[in-house]
C-alpha cells in the first residue's frame, strides 16, 4: 500500500474522534500484520472500493467502545453497549472513513466506502484473504486503544 494513503486515515481518525467524541488520540507504532490475527471483542468493518480496494477494520475492547460512545453522547455514562451505542460507534467509523475518502479524493485518489458492519464476540480472528494489513494503533490514554487495520489488495 502506498504510504501516502495511510496519512488520511490517521488525520481523519484523530480529527473525528476529537471533534465528535471529545477524545484526544496519539498515534502508536504502525506495523504490518500477518493473516490471520486476533482481534479485540468489538470490530467495525467498512469496505473500500475504487483506487484502494480492501477494508478498514476498527477493533477495540468493550471499555474503549463505551468510552467512545459515551463521548459521542455528550459524556453520558454508559455501562452497556445497547443498540443506540452500537449505532453511534458505527456512525463514528462512517464519519472517520467518509472524511478519509474526502482527504484521499482531494489528493487525486478516488475511494468509496460501504456501510459499516458491527461485530461483537469473543476470540475473534480476522483473516483478510490475499491482502496486506497495516495496523494503525490509535491511543486514547491509559491502556485504551482502537486498532485501525487497513487491509488492501495489491
Amino acid at each position: 500500500m502506498n504510504v501516502e494513503y495511510i496519512n488520511p486515515f490517521i488525520e481523519a481518525s484523530r480529527a473525528v474522534l476529537k471533534q465528535i467524541a471529545g477524545i484526544d488520540v496519539k498515534l502508536g507504532s504502525i506495523s504490518l500484520k500477518n493473516s490471520p490475527y486476533a482481534s479485540d471483542n468489538i470490530v467495525i468493518l467498512v469496505g473500500l472500493t475504487g483506487k484502494i480496494r480492501g477494508q478498514a477494520i476498527f477493533s477495540m475492547n468493550k471499555n474503549v467502545a463505551l468510552t467512545a460512545a459515551s463521548g459521542m453522547m455528550g459524556g453520558l455514562n454508559l455501562t452497556e453497549l445497547d443498540e443506540m451505542s452500537k449505532s453511534a460507534l458505527s456512525e463514528l467509523t462512517n464519519m472517520i472513513l467518509g472524511n478519509t475518502a474526502t482527504l484521499l479524493y482531494n489528493r487525486g485518489v478516488g475511494v468509496e466506502i460501504t456501510p459499516p458492519s458491527f461485530l461483537m464476540g469473543e476470540n475473534m480472528q480476522i483473516s483478510p484473504s490475499k491482502m496486506k494489513t497495516i495496523c494503525i494503533p490509535l491511543l486514547l490514554g491509559e491502556d485504551k486503544k482502537i486498532e485501525l487495520d487497513i487491509s488492501v489488495v495489491d
